[in-house]
């Protein structure tokens, strides 16, 4: 993995814009930091990993190769996505690690299931708009920089002694998961017609308003891909376009099984 020209520009300059299609740098991501990063991810065989600036493409080849995925390096450098290539095939995963001389951002993310990424704050920032619009459940892992006022799910730090930039031998990881958009106003219907939800969201977190024809409480907690949960106990899953309230906090307990649907208007 590595890092734009013009976002290693950004420690000294700051410019105001950053352009993917600058001339990159290959600055290398140590071994123990790329396993740590799919480990973070809990990659699988059943996933499809997307690295944005795959380098010489050592994470889509260890997630094929130790972890069974597939995946796609995405670089613009055409020498490192020769070398990605032979990696690949010299490790027995051409198959299921490919790689692609293009610009990051005119890369279609929705086809993965992770997307990895080692990049300055200013570029996930940019990049932030697409990611969160992408299906609920994608995981994002970010090598030392974050999303701005969208916090990670997860972070933890990684003794990194062979890490070639920075003072400190250590890499900073972060752990998004793609919330649903949840945000409004879900109604039941039939039996439970008079059950309301009102939402306001922010990223993975949120606070709102439960209420039936018995009881009413305020809600507060946060969106893990599909799944809201509450304190005190109210849980819903979105399935399709409607949401299942699967545990009912402090509802009644017959409200666990309905489903809500957006509230016309």
């Amino acid at each position: 993995m590595r890092r734009t020209l013009a976002a290693l520009a950004l420690c000294l300059a700051a410019p105001a814009a950053l352009h993917a299609t600058e001339e990159v740098p290959f600055v290398v991501t140590p071994d123990n930091v790329t396993l740590a990063m799919l480990q973070l991810a809990q990659v699988g065989p059943q996933d499809f990993v997307l690295d944005l600036g795959s380098g010489d493409g050592r994470i889509v080849i260890l997630a094929a190769r130790r972890f069974g995925a597939r995946g796609l390096g995405v670089e613009i450098v055409p020498e490192l996505v020769a070398r990605s290539r032979r990696n690949a095939a010299q490790a027995g995963v051409a198959d299921r690690a490919t790689f692609a001389e293009q610009d990051l951002f005119k890369t279609d993310l929705s086809q993965a299931t992770v997307i990895t990424m080692y990049l300055l704050q200013e570029v996930n920032l940019q990049l932030r708009p697409s990611l969160l619009a992408l299906a609920p459940g994608t995981r994002i892992v970010s090598h030392d920089w974050d999303m701005g006022d969208w916090r990670p799910d997860r972070s933890l730090t990684v003794e990194a002694p062979d890490k070639p930039v920075g003072r400190e031998k250590r890499s900073r990881l972060h752990l998004w998961v793609v919330p649903a958009r949840l945000q409004g106003r879900w109604c039941g219907n039939g039996p439970q017609g008079a059950l309301r939800l009102t939402l306001e969201q922010r990223h993975q977190v949120f606070d709102g308003t439960l209420s039936s024809s018995e009881a009413a409480e305020l809600l507060a907690g946060r969106i893990d891909g599909t799944r809201l949960r509450a304190a005190g106990g109210f849980e819903a899953r979105l399935e399709g376009a409607r949401l299942r309230v699967t545990q009912s906090g402090a509802l009644p307990p017959a409200l666990a099984g309905a489903a809500l649907e957006r509230c016309p208007g």
